[in-house]
């Protein structure tokens, strides 16, 4: 491998144009390469933010990072599962490329040392790694991807949120989590590029414990006084309208758990909401390290969530499904190079998980490898009209009894789902314009028979392009 000093002359000389694009708009010329921040939350969905509109939820740090950043409004994920999904962002590539899930063997070394850490961390960046990595790796790759790693979990009373910090103190993992970050960002070399990126586990629940929304003891009081808003479309009328493999599926099985009641409903939102104003207060420690330490102007701070969650609606929760509230999430980024005009702006055009990765080694000047399937989001970052995706492809391949597989295309308008191991196949058709809440299945209406028919073949295409039809093992 090339020495670091090599690599990071070759870096700089070769990407000065593009990161200064945003500086030159403002008649600057700052040819330093951008440090990079990588934020992520698990099982968060979009509006579960204060500057996403929701009114109750305290988020004043992420909300802040959205004052002076970007925010995309319609930004969802490929998989709603976080192993799938976190090996997409690592990778670029759909579920049917990279073929990781759950029970499925370690990513390779070849496949992660075309990760964006591996790459960036070969372009002359310190790298850094803390919280989820909710993928199992091959042994080696994370030193060699990584120069600082603070690999930590939540998701079971196995693993729990509440552990013992290094400094032999009981913490939140959140709180650690932020801990860890303000190390890496202290221990950094001030005119050395770093990427760091802080996976949190909140607001995931821990599954098998009866409290399930398990927040830092100090916010105990926060949200106590408050009544969150019932889901979408709870009543029983709209649970029975859907297809029994569904009402008998972990969706289901997993809303006795959280939502079957609403005092319960209440206890356990209020826990999801503690855990987030949890992470805002680390995202507020991280970017207040970096102003310390003189770094602000030069950081990129990208904010977003793994996938969704389903809080009720359909009398369902957990992700997997290809309803809005599993696959859609948060995303702001905040790129201090970035003109006034844009700051606070919103960006509807549809974001992608795996555009996050793309979007990064893009503002670092590093090559994209032609294996990852995003595109860079900084064209719409700095306001440029851009021939953007009006569709995508959603996948879920997890082998798991309870967990129907499912495929399909969700348009700006439309969306079509298809459980294909259905005999015979399942379809829903939703007119997102007309019924936002996916309550009304078109699929047997023959006033939609046309639009069927186009999003049924819109969807075989788009499989056709990165793997063809499902065989098992995939």
């Amino acid at each position: 491998m090339p020495s670091t000093s090599f690599n990071r002359r070759r870096f700089l000389a070769a990407s000065t144009g593009a990161l200064t694009a945003s500086a030159v708009s403002r008649g600057q010329s700052d040819p330093r390469p951008p440090n990079i921040v990588f934020l992520m939350t698990d099982n968060h969905r979009w509006d579960l933010l204060g500057c996403a509109g929701n009114d109750i939820i305290q988020t004043p740090h992420i909300d802040k990072l959205a004052a002076r950043g970007v925010r995309f409004s319609n930004s969802f994920c490929t998989t709603s599962i976080c192993a799938a999904t976190r090996a997409s962002i690592l990778t670029g590539e759909f579920r049917r490329e990279h073929r990781y899930t759950f029970t499925m063997p370690p990513m390779s070394l070849q496949r992660m040392d075309r990760s964006y850490p591996a790459l960036l961390k070969r372009a002359g960046y310190r790298t850094g790694f803390v919280g989820k990595l909710g993928v199992e790796v091959d042994r080696r790759a994370p030193e060699r991807i990584f120069d600082f790693y603070r690999r930590r979990i939540a998701s079971s009373t196995r693993n729990p949120y509440y552990r013992e910090a290094q400094d032999g103190t009981v913490k939140h993992l959140s709180t650690i989590n932020g801990d860890d970050a303000v190390e890496f960002i202290r221990t950094s070399e001030a005119n050395a590029p770093f990427c760091l990126s802080v996976s949190f586990s909140a607001p995931h629940p821990e599954d098998d414990n009866i409290e399930q929304y398990i927040f830092d003891r100090r916010y105990e009081d926060l949200y106590e006084n408050a009544v969150i808003p019932p889901p979408p479309v709870p009543d029983d009328s709209y649970f029975h309208r859907l297809p029994g493999f569904i009402q008998v599926s972990m969706s289901r099985q997993r809303w006795f758990r959280r939502f079957d009641n609403p005092e319960k409903y209440q206890r356990m939102m209020k826990g999801m909401y503690r855990l987030i104003t949890g992470v805002d207060e680390q995202v507020g420690r991280i970017v207040g390290e970096l102003e310390r330490q003189g770094l602000d102007e030069n950081t990129v701070v990208i904010f977003t969530g793994d996938n969704g969650i389903m809080i009720g609606e359909h009398g369902l929760t957990g992700i997997w499904l290809m309803y809005e509230g599993s696959i859609r999430k948060p995303l702001i980024i905040a790129d201090p190079r970035l003109d006034r005009s844009r700051h606070g702006a919103a960006v509807e055009e549809m974001a992608l998980s795996f555009d996050c990765p793309v979007t990064m080694l893009d503002l670092a000047g590093v090559e994209v490898p032609s294996e990852m399937r995003g595109r860079s989001l900084a064209p719409l970052l700095r306001g440029e009209s851009v021939d953007w995706r009006q569709d995508f492809f959603y996948e879920h391949l997890y082998e798991r009894e309870t967990i129907p597989k499912s495929e399909g295309v969700r348009a700006e308008r439309f969306k079509y789902v298809r459980y294909f191991e259905r005999n015979p196949v399942y379809e829903q058709l939703f007119d997102l314009e007309a019924d936002p809440h996916e309550v009304t299945n078109l699929a047997g209406d023959p006033m939609h028979a046309a639009v069927l028919e186009s999003m049924r073949a819109r969807c075989n295409h788009l499989r056709d392009s990165v793997g063809g039809p499902y065989v098992r093992g995939m």
